[in-house]
């Protein structure tokens, strides 16, 4: 009977140290996983630039592996999302050597001008919640740097000022002078378009008219939904990232979209991020 409650001890005692033994593996696996997630943005820039090793480890400017172009080139490599986008090995490589070659090298910073955020907010407004985008830029300020609002993006606003074009627009006489001017009253009063007596190539201020209106409690703040930050900081070159919350090791801030462009392109593709095409 002895022996047998002995074994039983023994088995259950072995049992136990498995479990435990399982849970501080588990653990070590989580911890190794919160490590490699590139959580917030400045462990990005820090790994893409070859500042801070993929364990989270920041190195110093004395540091024999501090902007090392070997440990750069993997450090950009786990950069990418692995799950979602849809970028070729061919064109990754391409970039990787294009960022880490060492006669050019180049790296990121907070304060370049070649980065912004794109904020997808919603607000309230003539009684309903609705979806309004701002576009956010760093600046210099006094001793430091601050992000400011550069433009926005408001449907509500598109529709305000719908102009109309071609045979269709309304227009004021030329020889209106000689009434001076008395049917100005069309133009202001009767038909609701007054932009559509503006100069041809008139372009309404949205940032301008929304300040107003947050001003005057028109316009007012409920939550920011999502956001995502678009870089030309690399000679060449288009990537934007977004915020993966997944466990594993691909997760964190990573790049979404990675594009090869010219000048040209890039004007374009600025025009159609800030919904100006």
């Amino acid at each position: 009977m002895i022996k047998k409650i002995s074994v039983i001890i023994v088995i259950a005692a072995l049992c136990t140290g498995y479990a435990s033994a399982q849970v501080l593996n588990d653990d070590f696996d989580i911890e190794q996983q919160l490590l490699a997630s590139t959580k917030q943005l400045n462990q990005f820039f820090k790994r893409f630039n070859g500042e801070e090793t993929n364990r989270g480890d920041e190195l110093e400017p004395t540091d024999r592996r501090y902007r090392n172009t070997r440990l750069r080139k993997r450090y950009i490599n786990v950069l990418f999302d692995e799950e979602y986008a849809q970028i070729s090995k061919a064109l990754k490589n391409k970039f990787i050597e294009t960022a880490t070659n060492s006669q050019t090298a180049q790296f990121l910073s907070l304060r370049s001008k070649d980065w912004f955020a794109v904020v997808n907010t919603v607000f309230e407004y003539e009684g309903r919640e609705q979806p309004l985008t701002l576009y956010m830029k760093i600046q210099k300020e006094g001793l430091g740097y601050e992000w400011v609002i550069s433009d926005i993006s408001f449907n509500a606003y598109d529709q305000l000022f719908d102009k109309q074009r071609g045979e269709t627009k309304e227009f004021l006489h030329p020889m209106s002078h000689e009434l001076d001017f008395m049917n100005l009253r069309k133009a202001l009063v009767q038909n609701g378009s007054p932009e559509s007596y503006t100069l041809a190539d008139y372009k309404p201020d949205y940032l301008t008219l929304f300040l107003y209106e947050v001003k005057k409690g028109l316009l007012k703040f409920k939550t920011v939904e999502n956001l995502k930050y678009h870089f030309f900081s690399v000679d060449g070159w288009y990537f934007s990232l977004n915020n993966y919350n997944r466990p594993g090791f691909n997760s964190g801030w990573l790049i979404s979209d990675l594009t090869e462009i010219n000048n040209s392109q890039k004007d374009q593709l600025l025009k159609f991020i800030y919904g100006k095409d």
